[in-house]
């Protein structure tokens, strides 16, 4: 399979002073360049960009947790607690230092359970430890709170996020002249996790948002679930084989075996848990997760700067427990689209096609699509049912959400009918 192309047209969005070398139509670009660079670019009507210009709202660890509390507090005063707990899926989370005492109460209500600790702009694993005792995290407050990192400490800091990895420093007008202190969040482990062989995984799963207002989201139906190397155990908690599912820590497992990967398909996740929970479980914690797409992205709808010329492909990440709820770890700017083994490829170049499918600069789609390629339409400004014409929301009885996580995804026989019938409409009214 060949990886899409993406075009380099020439006129259209244009950097201040780069005219000639700076024409484009569409850009993938990094969060880094977005920072420096959106606020300078004039692009005309069609051109697009592959980030928001505040995304971080979401996809910092700090920034995720803080819009997700205000929304659920604003859920609770105008739907009522059950609604409100609803958004009851992230654990429980400070961030440090500035909310270190909170912490240290809570620790103490709690002794002896395991805490994780994670830097809020890293990605790939890098700066996360676990602990239990009070005593390492006051090391780590010593050595951080309140200190300025040095300019060349942050430039390093920023350096070494990688661009396809999850996260960005937050850069506002208020915090241009500032260097950051380096964030972390103290987030309580989830000590349950669901094994497979007595190994824990996390599941990544893509979110595409075309528009944050109106909100109108595609969900992937491809993904996979990302294994440690080594078996669970809460009794080695300094190791970071068992406890991180990151590829790229367990890639540099002693054991790691770069032909067999550490991934499964989650068709092969959903097949796996059919079998030992029954459809009925399996539907009801993929429903679960829908809930965690939306309220996720509701929760920070109002806060998004949302810039008709901008789209987002998202990663999500999500933890299972052994009770079979589905827990939001973080979300990600910039998922990677490196891939670690021929599946993994076959995933991230149809992934890539479908977005471009999606984003439509040939604007061929009429903008009432409910499926395209490995994409449902997940919410359009409201859930979108499976079944065609407007479905009656009132009891909801009926309703079944338009989303085939872990399904089968026969994009390519899809694709042909779609763009084959859209030929035929134009022939028609031409």
């Amino acid at each position: 399979m060949s990886r899409p192309k993406i075009q380099n047209y020439k006129g259209h969005g244009l950097s201040k002073g780069k005219e000639r070398e700076g024409e484009w139509d569409f850009y993938w670009c990094d969060v880094s360049w977005l920072r420096e660079n959106f606020d300078h670019t004039y692009m005309d009507e069609h051109v697009r960009i592959s980030h928001f210009r505040n995304h971080y709202e979401l996809t910092r660890k700090n920034y995720m947790v803080k819009n997700l509390k205000r929304f659920r507090k604003q859920l609770e005063r105008e739907a009522g607690k059950l609604e409100a707990a609803k958004c009851d899926f992230f654990p429980k989370t400070f961030e440090m230092p500035c909310e270190y005492h909170l912490f240290v109460e809570e620790f103490r209500k709690n002794p002896g359970i395991t805490w994780i600790m994670k830097p809020v702009a890293r990605s790939q694993g890098k700066g996360i430890f676990l602990f239990r005792k009070l005593k390492d995290i006051m090391d780590w407050r010593k050595g951080t709170a309140g200190k300025k990192l040095t300019s060349m400490e942050a430039q390093l800091a920023r350096n070494t996020v990688n661009p396809s990895g999850s996260h960005d420093a937050r850069s506002s007008d208020d915090q241009k002249e500032e260097i950051p202190v380096e964030n972390y969040v103290a987030q309580r482990y989830i000590e349950n996790p669901y094994l497979i062989g007595g190994r824990k995984f996390d599941l990544r799963v893509y979110v595409l948002v075309m528009s944050y207002i109106p909100l109108r989201a595609w969900l992937y139906r491809d993904g996979f679930a990302r294994f440690s190397n080594t078996r669970f155990t809460l009794s080695s908690i300094d190791d970071q084989y068992v406890h991180l599912t990151n590829v790229a820590v367990q890639k540099t497992s002693p054991d790691y075996h770069p032909k067999k990967g550490c991934k499964w398909m989650l068709q092969r996740f959903r097949q796996y848990l059919a079998s030992k929970h029954g459809p009925e479980a399996v539907e009801t914690l993929f429903s679960d997760m829908d809930n965690i797409f939306i309220r996720s992205l509701q929760s920070v709808q109002k806060v998004i700067i949302s810039d008709k010329h901008c789209f987002e492909l998202y990663g999500y990440d999500i933890l299972i427990d052994q009770d079979l709820k589905p827990w939001l770890l973080e979300v990600n700017a910039s998922p990677s689209l490196t891939a670690s083994s021929q599946e993994d490829y076959e995933l991230k170049t149809c992934l890539l096609e479908d977005t471009l499918h999606i984003v439509d600069m040939e604007a061929r789609l009429t903008g009432r699509e409910k499926r395209v390629g490995g994409f449902d339409l997940m919410w359009n400004d409201g859930p979108v049912s499976r079944e065609e014409g407007t479905p009656d929301l009132s009891g909801m009885g009926n309703f079944v959400t338009n989303t085939h996580l872990g399904c089968i995804n026969d994009r390519k026989k899809q694709l042909r009918q779609l763009f084959h019938s859209l030929q035929g409409q134009k022939k028609a009214s031409g």
